[in-house]
């Protein structure tokens, strides 16, 4: 199993990858993936550990993941191609015309790993309770896990998903949300106020936890005490506070950097902040 410390390092080399992904792309979503790649190295490299050779879309018998939020593409693909889903050196290809590595996820090119074409925000958690709902049909008691943006609460479609899981007791469903405080057109607050969301996930009847997004030891034990949880009548969510850009000086906690490509000296001076860990593609 990998340490703390290794974690971290394949974390960097993610962070590396967005921006360099983004970069070469001339488009993209930095700031999201960069907050949120703690949590997808965490998911794939210590708590879910699926095997990507074996990868099927039903994903029976092992731990599954869907991205809600699919701006964060570039972070999860990096992710998916260091864990062993497909050729890192694919990830040159992202947001190219003819690429697998489309902007948002999707489905139709068959990429390894993913399971729902994603980026229309609000649909993540309802796919994920559809997914939860099928395992246990199939007696599979693996687990369902899914990340959303906290933006992305202000949809309705997630607050009828909420109440369905909890009335249903899906509790082989953990999600996640990328709490940033951020979204495209500036804070949550200014923009549509989401109010005491622990407090609202539990009266919507499901077991809440709260974590730190951006140090890796939390996250694993949150995921970990996460798991405890499950199978014992509520879905669980965790309220996982993070920083938009984290790792770039220049991004954190900048709204600004939610859909907008590092130019080449932004790049540079990105890279320089980020040790080049596993190599670059």
């Amino acid at each position: 199993m990998l340490t703390i410390r290794e974690l971290e390092k394949i974390a960097t080399q993610v962070r590396r990858d967005i921006i360099r992904m983004v970069n070469g792309a001339s488009s993209g979503h930095p700031g999201g993936p960069l907050g949120s790649a703690d949590l997808l190295v965490a998911l794939y490299f210590k708590i879910m550990l699926p095997d990507p050779k074996q990868f099927t879309m039903d994903g029976t018998g092992e731990d599954i993941f869907f991205l809600s939020n699919g701006h964060l593409s570039a972070g999860w693909y990096s992710v998916l191609a260091r864990y062993g889903y497909f050729d890192v050196s694919e990830l040159r290809t992202f947001r190219k015309i003819g690429s697998r590595l489309q902007g948002h996820p999707a489905t139709a090119d068959g990429l390894p790993g993913i399971r729902m074409s994603s980026g229309s925000l609000g649909q993540g958690l309802s796919v994920s309770i559809g997914a939860a709902m099928a395992k246990k049909m199939n007696n599979d008691e693996h687990l369902v896990y899914c990340l959303l943006g906290d933006g992305e609460l202000q949809e309705g479609q997630n607050w009828e998903a909420l109440m369905f899981a909890a009335g249903k007791k899906i509790d082989n469903l953990i999600a996640v949300i990328d709490y940033n405080g951020l979204q495209i057109d500036g804070p949550n607050d200014k923009v549509l106020p989401l109010g005491a969301l622990h407090e609202k996930f539990e009266a919507f009847g499901w077991k809440a936890l709260t974590a730190y997004g951006n140090e890796m030891t939390e996250v694993v034990d949150t995921l970990k005490q996460a798991e405890w949880y499950t199978g014992q009548g509520k879905p669980v969510m965790i309220l996982m506070t993070t920083h938009m850009g984290f790792g770039v000086d220049f991004m954190l906690d900048n709204h600004d950097w939610h859909g907008v490509f590092p130019n080449d000296e932004q790049t540079k001076i990105a890279l320089e902040q980020l040790e080049e860990t596993l190599g670059d593609y």
